[in-house]
Protein backbone atom coordinates (compact mmCIF):
# COMPACT_ATOMS: atom_id res chain seq x y z
CA UNK A 1 0.00 0.00 0.00
CA UNK A 2 1.20 3.39 -0.91
CA UNK A 3 0.73 5.82 1.91
CA UNK A 4 0.33 9.07 1.01
CA UNK A 5 1.55 12.49 3.20
CA UNK A 6 -0.13 14.70 5.31
CA UNK A 7 -3.25 15.70 4.05
CA UNK A 8 -3.93 19.26 3.32
CA UNK A 9 -6.53 21.02 5.35
CA UNK A 10 -9.97 21.19 3.71
CA UNK A 11 -10.69 24.74 2.57
CA UNK A 12 -13.49 25.28 5.08
CA UNK A 13 -11.37 24.08 8.21
CA UNK A 14 -8.88 26.40 6.77
CA UNK A 15 -11.22 29.41 6.57
CA UNK A 16 -12.51 28.36 10.46
CA UNK A 17 -9.42 28.51 11.81
CA UNK A 18 -8.55 32.16 10.05
CA UNK A 19 -11.53 33.27 11.73
CA UNK A 20 -10.41 31.81 14.95
CA UNK A 21 -6.95 33.45 14.64
CA UNK A 22 -8.13 36.78 13.66
CA UNK A 23 -10.77 36.62 16.63
CA UNK A 24 -8.11 36.26 18.50
CA UNK A 25 -6.09 38.89 17.54
CA UNK A 26 -8.98 41.45 17.72
CA UNK A 27 -9.42 40.50 21.07
CA UNK A 28 -5.92 40.77 21.87
CA UNK A 29 -5.80 44.03 20.32
CA UNK A 30 -8.87 45.43 23.02
CA UNK A 31 -11.87 44.95 20.61
CA UNK A 32 -14.86 42.78 22.11
CA UNK A 33 -15.86 39.73 19.86
CA UNK A 34 -19.78 39.97 19.15
CA UNK A 35 -20.04 36.97 17.27
CA UNK A 36 -18.16 34.30 14.86
CA UNK A 37 -19.28 33.17 11.29
CA UNK A 38 -23.00 34.75 11.45
CA UNK A 39 -25.62 34.16 9.16
CA UNK A 40 -27.36 36.83 7.98
CA UNK A 41 -30.28 35.90 5.79
CA UNK A 42 -28.61 34.16 2.62
CA UNK A 43 -25.38 36.04 3.82
CA UNK A 44 -22.58 35.55 6.15
CA UNK A 45 -20.18 38.14 8.43
CA UNK A 46 -17.02 36.30 9.18
CA UNK A 47 -16.75 38.16 12.70
CA UNK A 48 -18.52 41.07 14.22
CA UNK A 49 -16.65 42.70 17.28
CA UNK A 50 -17.06 46.11 18.88
CA UNK A 51 -14.60 48.45 19.30
CA UNK A 52 -16.06 51.34 22.03
CA UNK A 53 -18.93 52.84 19.76
CA UNK A 54 -18.39 50.87 16.82
CA UNK A 55 -19.77 47.77 15.26
CA UNK A 56 -16.67 46.21 13.11
CA UNK A 57 -17.68 43.84 10.36
CA UNK A 58 -14.21 41.91 9.41
CA UNK A 59 -14.47 39.87 6.59
CA UNK A 60 -11.44 37.35 6.71
CA UNK A 61 -9.46 36.30 4.03
CA UNK A 62 -6.62 33.20 4.28
CA UNK A 63 -4.43 32.18 1.59
CA UNK A 64 -1.30 29.87 1.96
CA UNK A 65 2.07 30.14 0.54
CA UNK A 66 1.87 29.85 -4.20
CA UNK A 67 -1.37 31.25 -3.70
CA UNK A 68 -1.87 33.21 -7.10
CA UNK A 69 -3.81 36.20 -5.16
CA UNK A 70 -3.26 37.95 -2.67
CA UNK A 71 -5.81 37.57 0.59
CA UNK A 72 -6.31 41.49 0.27
CA UNK A 73 -6.51 41.26 -3.60
CA UNK A 74 -9.79 38.70 -3.29
CA UNK A 75 -12.06 40.78 -1.86
CA UNK A 76 -13.73 42.20 -5.21
CA UNK A 77 -16.58 44.38 -5.61
CA UNK A 78 -19.12 41.67 -5.20
CA UNK A 79 -17.64 40.69 -2.02
CA UNK A 80 -18.06 44.20 -0.57
CA UNK A 81 -21.68 44.38 -1.77
CA UNK A 82 -22.69 41.21 -0.45
CA UNK A 83 -20.77 42.23 3.18
CA UNK A 84 -22.36 46.17 2.83
CA UNK A 85 -25.43 44.64 2.50
CA UNK A 86 -25.49 42.10 5.55
CA UNK A 87 -24.10 45.26 7.55
CA UNK A 88 -27.01 46.71 6.73
CA UNK A 89 -29.53 44.09 7.43
CA UNK A 90 -27.26 43.61 11.00
CA UNK A 91 -27.47 47.19 11.49
CA UNK A 92 -31.25 47.02 11.26
CA UNK A 93 -32.05 44.05 13.06
CA UNK A 94 -29.90 44.32 15.63
CA UNK A 95 -28.10 47.86 16.63
CA UNK A 96 -30.28 50.58 15.07
CA UNK A 97 -32.03 50.98 18.29
CA UNK A 98 -28.72 50.81 20.93
CA UNK A 99 -27.89 53.83 21.77
CA UNK A 100 -24.54 52.64 22.73
CA UNK A 101 -23.60 52.35 19.07
CA UNK A 102 -22.57 55.61 16.84
CA UNK A 103 -21.54 53.45 13.82
CA UNK A 104 -20.37 50.95 11.77
CA UNK A 105 -16.96 49.97 10.59
CA UNK A 106 -15.91 47.48 7.42
CA UNK A 107 -12.36 46.01 7.77
CA UNK A 108 -10.50 43.20 6.02
CA UNK A 109 -8.84 40.31 7.58
CA UNK A 110 -5.72 39.25 5.79
CA UNK A 111 -4.17 35.69 6.96
CA UNK A 112 -1.30 34.17 5.79
CA UNK A 113 -0.88 30.33 6.65
CA UNK A 114 2.76 29.74 6.71
CA UNK A 115 3.95 25.90 7.34
CA UNK A 116 5.67 25.26 10.08
CA UNK A 117 5.82 29.16 11.50
CA UNK A 118 3.23 31.54 12.42
CA UNK A 119 0.61 32.93 10.64
CA UNK A 120 1.28 36.58 9.59
CA UNK A 121 -2.29 38.42 9.80
CA UNK A 122 -3.25 42.03 8.71
CA UNK A 123 -5.95 44.05 9.57
CA UNK A 124 -6.84 46.54 7.15
CA UNK A 125 -9.87 48.98 9.42
CA UNK A 126 -12.04 50.87 7.32
CA UNK A 127 -11.21 49.31 4.14
CA UNK A 128 -14.64 50.05 2.11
Amino acid sequence: MIESGPRRPLPRAVGARAEELVAAHLAASGLVIVAVNVRVGRLEIDVIARDAGVIVIVEVRARGPGAWVRPLDSVDAKKRERLRRAGERLWRERFADDASVERMRFDVAAVELVPGGEPRIEIVKAAF
